[in-house]
C-alpha cells in the first residue's frame, strides 16, 4: 500500500509527560471505554434473549481491551470486519512502528487514539444484533437536553432573524451577522449565552453588541474570519459552503442555525454537512443525529419552552433539507487516522474523493480539536509555525480552508512571538498550572478557555 504523505515534524506522542495525550493515554480513554461498556450493559438488560447473548460476548472483548489500556499493551493488526479501512489502519501500524512495539503508552497520539475508537466499534461491526448501533447516542441526547435554556434562546433570536432576512440588508451588516454566528459555532459546545446578545439586525450596531464581540475575541488567538468573510460572500462563485462536524448536540444545533443563516441570506445555496460514518470520539455527529435534533426539538416534552420557534426551527430545517439545500454526505475518510493532508490529487483512504468532491465548495469549515489537528498533522511544530506550513499540501490544494477551533490539545501554531511564553506565564499565575511535568504553564493548551481560527485560500489566484 502506497504510504502517505510525511510530515518533517514528529508527532506527538503519548509518553510525553508534558502532553495532553499523556494523560489521556492513561485515564480519559478508560473512562470513556468503562462508559461504554456500560452503556451496552444497560441497553442489552431490555433486549432479546439472541441480542443480549451477543452483547456479552461484546463485553467481553471490551473488558479484555480495558486492561490493555490499564496495562498500555501494545497495538497489534485489526482484525477484520468487513470495513473498508482496515488494512489501512493496519498499514499505518507497521508502518509508524519502529524499533519497539507501539504501545498505548507510547505511540502517536493521533494515530492510537483513531485506533482505539476504531478497535471499539470493530466489536460492533463484526456483529449481528449490534451493528450501526451508536455507543454514544444516550449521553450526546443527554448532553442536549440539559442545554435547553440556550437552545431556546437561540431560537427564539434566529425566528426574529430569519423574519427580517427578506428584506433590504446591507453588506455590511450581513457581513457583522456573519462574525456573529462564527463566533456562536466557534463556542458552541460551551453554550455561552453571552454570545447570543447581538444576534438581531437592530442590536449590530449598539454598544452591548461590540462590547459582546470584543469580549469573545479576546481569547481568539489567531482571527482570520475576514479572510473567511470574503471568501463566503463572494458573488462570483457558487454558493455551496461546507462543514465538516465536531460534537453532536448544542454544537451541531448552533451549527444548523449557522446554516439557516447562510441560506436565508443567500449567502449559501446549498450546505453539504461531512459527519462521521461510524460513532467516533463520544461526541460526534453521525448521518442520523440530523433526525435525532430534528425531533428532540419537534417533541414539546422534550423541550417544553419556545415551542413556537422551536416549531419554526424544525419547518425550516425540514423545508431546506426537502428542497436538497441541506445535505449531509458521509465519506469513510472521516474517521482513518490519515491526517488531511491526504485530502488531495491522488490522496490516500478517500482523501483524493473528498479532495475532489470539495473543490466544488467556496468555502469549507472544519469544526472542532480533532479536525484541527488532522489538519496539522498533530505534529509537535513550533508554535510561531505558519499555519500555511502546518498544513502541509493544502495549502496549494486550491481548497478555501476555515478552521473554528477552541484549544483542547497541544497542537497550536500561527503564533507571534512572545505570545506562547505569556500565555503560559499567564495560566501558572492563575494558579492552574500543572505542578507535576516539566512546563507547569503547558495546560493553558488545553483549557478550551483559547480558540484559533485560521484561514487558507488553497493557493488560488
Amino acid at each position: 500500500m502506497t504510504e502517505p504523505i510525511a510530515c518533517p515534524v514528529a508527532p506527538y506522542t503519548n509518553d510525553d509527560e508534558n502532553s495532553f495525550a499523556y494523560t489521556s493515554a492513561r485515564s480519559r480513554w478508560l473512562t470513556i471505554l468503562t462508559g461504554v461498556i456500560s452503556d451496552v450493559k444497560e441497553t442489552a438488560a431490555t433486549s432479546d434473549v439472541e441480542k443480549t447473548a451477543e452483547a456479552e460476548g461484546i463485553i467481553e472483548k471490551l473488558e479484555i481491551l480495558r486492561k490493555e489500556l490499564a496495562d498500555l499493551a501494545a497495538l497489534v493488526p485489526l482484525a477484520e470486519d468487513g470495513g473498508p479501512d482496515i488494512a489501512l489502519y493496519n498499514s499505518e501500524l507497521k508502518r509508524q512502528t519502529k524499533s519497539v512495539p507501539m504501545t498505548y503508552g507510547n505511540g502517536p497520539w493521533l494515530y492510537t487514539e483513531c485506533y482505539l475508537y476504531r478497535k471499539i466499534y470493530s466489536y460492533f461491526l463484526a456483529s449481528k444484533y449490534w451493528k450501526g448501533y451508536d455507543i454514544y447516542a444516550r449521553q450526546k441526547l443527554d448532553a442536549f437536553k440539559q442545554s435547553e435554556l440556550a437552545v431556546v434562546e437561540l431560537a427564539v433570536r434566529y425566528k426574529n432573524l430569519s423574519t427580517q432576512l427578506h428584506g433590504d440588508i446591507s453588506k455590511e451588516n450581513l457581513g457583522v451577522l456573519f462574525r456573529e454566528f462564527i463566533d456562536i459555532s466557534l463556542w458552541g459546545n460551551a453554550t455561552d449565552l453571552s454570545l447570543l446578545t447581538s444576534l438581531s439586525l437592530d442590536q449590530l450596531q449598539s454598544l452591548q453588541g461590540e462590547a459582546a464581540r470584543r469580549e469573545s475575541e479576546k481569547n481568539i488567538l489567531v482571527n482570520n474570519v475576514d479572510k473567511a468573510w470574503a471568501a463566503v460572500s463572494d458573488t462570483t462563485k457558487y454558493g455551496r459552503v461546507d462543514i465538516v462536524l465536531d460534537n453532536a448536540g448544542f454544537e451541531f444545533y448552533t451549527d444548523m442555525i449557522f446554516a439557516l443563516f447562510l441560506l436565508d441570506s443567500g449567502l449559501a445555496e446549498n450546505i453539504v454537512f461531512h459527519p462521521k460514518s461510524i460513532p467516533w470520539f463520544v461526541s460526534d455527529v453521525m448521518p442520523v443525529d440530523l433526525g435525532v435534533l430534528v425531533n428532540a426539538l419537534g417533541e414539546s416534552s422534550f423541550f417544553t419552552k419556545g415551542r413556537e420557534e422551536l416549531d419554526y426551527l424544525c419547518q425550516q430545517i425540514l423545508q431546506y433539507s426537502g428542497d436538497g439545500k441541506i445535505i449531509m454526505r458521509e465519506s469513510p475518510f472521516w474517521t482513518t487516522s490519515l491526517p488531511f493532508w491526504e485530502i488531495r490529487d491522488g490522496g490516500l483512504g478517500g482523501g483524493h474523493e473528498v479532495w475532489e468532491d470539495l473543490r466544488a465548495s467556496k468555502l469549507i469549515i472544519f469544526k472542532g480539536d480533532l479536525n484541527h489537528r488532522k489538519l496539522v498533522y498533530d505534529s509537535m511544530w513550533p508554535r510561531t509555525t505558519p499555519w500555511e506550513t502546518a498544513i502541509g499540501p493544502l495549502a496549494t490544494s486550491g481548497l478555501t480552508v476555515f478552521s473554528l477551533r477552541t484549544c483542547k490539545a497541544d497542537v497550536i501554531v500561527g503564533l507571534p512571538e512572545g505570545k506562547e511564553k505569556e500565555l503560559e506565564e499567564a495560566w501558572i499565575a492563575s494558579g492552574k498550572g500543572t505542578k507535576d511535568t516539566g512546563r507547569p504553564g503547558i495546560g493553558w493548551a488545553w483549557s478550551g478557555k483559547w480558540a484559533v481560527m485560521p484561514f487558507t485560500d488553497g493557493g488560488k489566484k
